[in-house]
């Protein structure tokens, strides 16, 4: 898709739709210095944070590719800093079957407390998933900071994940202990080793998408605004052959009360074999004075609590993280490769209309799909969320039946789209 997407023009309709409520929906240019820090001050003040000037010029420096849309009120004060905003880009998203489909990635959408309440969020989600549907793009991804808000654009969970708190005096390490070596390295000694091997795992896990710069240097502490970035430890393991199989972030809380019970959080874990996994996590878990370990954004599907010795002294809290919704479903669910031949018919409802319909999904031997629009009955009939929630092949079709979100031949569907791997997305967006 190139950057094409940056000469689309704004969506007329919700243009005209702000503008009879007094409101001017604009792209910010980001050469315009001025005009970008502003739109910056209000995303910021969206998520209730602030950003230096270095910070916010650091930040620009990363959006060449960036589409930005603020929405104005010239009736204000300060007339050229925006009441709502939303960026957009084109990202990889890793499906089933190691393959890779364009999305439209969204983020960074606010609107101010003082114009809520006025469909200005509506707005800019039907603007995007419009010009993301003339852009081509088969489906939306999005990570939220409210759960309630994006189903009825037709977004579902497709990717959960979960936060684990260990206790290390219970959960003493029974898992392998591989003979590589697990030792420290800067920020910058990773930031090109790092990044290709996080390419090089990425097809093998759905959910995942395309880390650019500012995704993944985040990662590493390396924006001028992060306060814990004199905090973070990064250690990388080496196979036998000295490899890099793996790297972690961490950081270190003391316990004020008692040196001996330091929390340890990771930030990021990633891994290309088995033992770069068994040894990171060992690392983590033995370390010295440390008596809790917390980690966030982990996957469903984490084997770790299969390596200590107290299942129990692995808690888990699951939160709901990447968010899908299909704009073009033949080409959507021809992307992906499923688990089992057959064929099912979904009948598929979509007030937006863009998935709306009836629709013949079939599945050779190979895993590869065929989807058609048809006018015979539906073996499957459910909305386009619960669709999205599936498509990863996270989610169970059968619980969704039970939940009575969809209707018909769940057992099918569920043995047609699930997932050996759970759907994972290591980062927010």
């Amino acid at each position: 898709m190139g950057h094409d997407h940056l000469d689309l023009p704004i969506d007329a309709a919700a243009r005209e739709q702000l503008a009879a409520d007094g409101l001017r929906m604009e792209l910010v240019d980001i050469s315009d210095k001025p005009a970008f820090a502003a739109w910056a001050r209000a995303e910021s003040r969206g998520f209730h944070s602030e950003q230096t000037a270095a910070a916010i010029e650091q930040r620009r420096s990363y959006f060449n590719d960036r589409r930005i849309t603020g929405v104005y009120d010239d009736s204000l004060p300060v007339p050229d800093e925006p009441v709502a905003t939303t960026m957009v880009w084109p990202a990889d998203l890793t499906v089933p079957g190691g393959r890779a489909v364009q999305s439209w990635a969204i983020s960074d959408v606010t609107v101010a407390a003082t114009h809520r309440r006025r469909g200005v969020a509506r707005a800019l989600l039907e603007a995007e998933l419009r010009t993301a549907q003339a852009h081509g793009a088969p489906i939306a991804t999005l990570t939220v900071s409210e759960s309630t808000i994006y189903g009825r654009f037709g977004f579902g969970p497709a990717a959960l994940a979960r936060d684990l708190t260990i206790d290390t005096r219970r959960a003493r390490w029974t898992g392998p202990k591989p003979a590589g070596r697990v030792h420290f390295v800067t920020a910058d000694q990773l930031l090109e080793p790092g990044l290709a091997l996080v390419e090089s795992v990425r097809l093998a896990t759905p959910g995942q998408i395309a880390y650019d710069g500012i995704l993944w240097d985040r990662q590493l502490g390396l924006m001028v605004d992060d306060e814990d970035a004199k905090k973070r430890r990064v250690v990388r393991y080496d196979d036998e052959t000295g490899q890099m199989q793996g790297f972690a972030s961490y950081k270190l809380t003391e316990n004020p009360d008692d040196f001996t019970l330091h929390r340890l959080d990771l930030l990021h874990l990633v891994t290309a074999t088995d033992d770069a996994y068994a040894a990171l996590w060992r690392f983590v878990l033995e370390m010295d004075l440390v008596s809790e370990v917390r980690a966030h954004l982990r996957p469903v599907d984490e084997p770790v609590r299969w390596m200590v010795s107290d299942f129990r002294g692995v808690k888990v809290a699951e939160l709901d993280h990447l968010w899908v919704r299909i704009l073009d479903l033949p080409a959507a669910l021809e992307a992906r490769t499923y688990a089992a031949p057959g064929r099912l018919v979904l009948g598929v409802t979509d007030p937006f209309g863009a998935a709306d319909g009836t629709w013949a999904v079939e599945v050779d031997a190979s895993g590869t799909a065929a989807v058609t629009s048809t006018d015979e009955p539906a073996d499957v009939s459910l909305t386009v969320e619960e669709l999205a929630a599936i498509y990863l092949g996270g989610v169970s079709p059968l619980v969704l039946a039970a939940a009575g979100r969809l209707s018909g031949d769940a057992a099918t569907l569920d043995a047609v789209f699930r997932s050996p791997v759970a759907p994972f997305l290591s980062i927010w967006f």
